[in-house]
């Protein structure tokens, strides 16, 4: 399970350190995607084909589906760490997550997130994001 949050930089090269945390349980090959709200997603091996699965389940008839679908696997391109421990976010990867100088790499059980820290700062002042009314949402759904 991932959790937790750190920042770290971004090289020249588009690089950035995944936290040694994560690294083990992201294996030597993990998948990195376009991911929602302007982040990406990183997702272990394991992980991803769950998902994938459940992608391939979708109705091809419908076209919302298939636009999700395209949104996940165009983006989505193989990551793997080099001996510092940092991975190659590639230039499409970071100009969907608007990512330049410096990054938040979030744990969010299944999955990694690498967001902008500009875009991370901007979600949580989101002031539809009121974790009262989010923890009511719950609630509803028995959580």
């Amino acid at each position: 399970m991932f959790i937790g949050e750190y920042q770290h930089s971004i090289d020249k090269k588009g690089r950035v350190i995944i936290p040694s945390k994560f690294r083990e349980d992201l294996g030597e090959t993990f998948i990195i995607t376009k991911g929602l709200d302007n982040c990406l997603f990183v997702y272990p091996l394991e992980e991803w084909k769950i998902l994938e699965e459940k992608l391939k389940s979708l109705p091809l008839t419908r076209r919302d589906a298939r636009a999700f679908v395209r949104f996940f696997f165009a983006g989505a391109t193989e990551g793997s760490l080099d001996k510092q421990g940092r991975v190659l976010i590639p230039g499409n990867l970071r100009e969907h997550s608007r990512l330049k100088s410096e990054a938040v790499i979030i744990g969010v059980s299944n999955r990694v997130e690498i967001w902008s820290k500009d875009e991370w700062n901007k979600y949580n002042k989101n002031d539809d994001l009121s974790y009262e009314s989010i923890a009511e949402k719950m609630a509803e759904l028995g959580i």
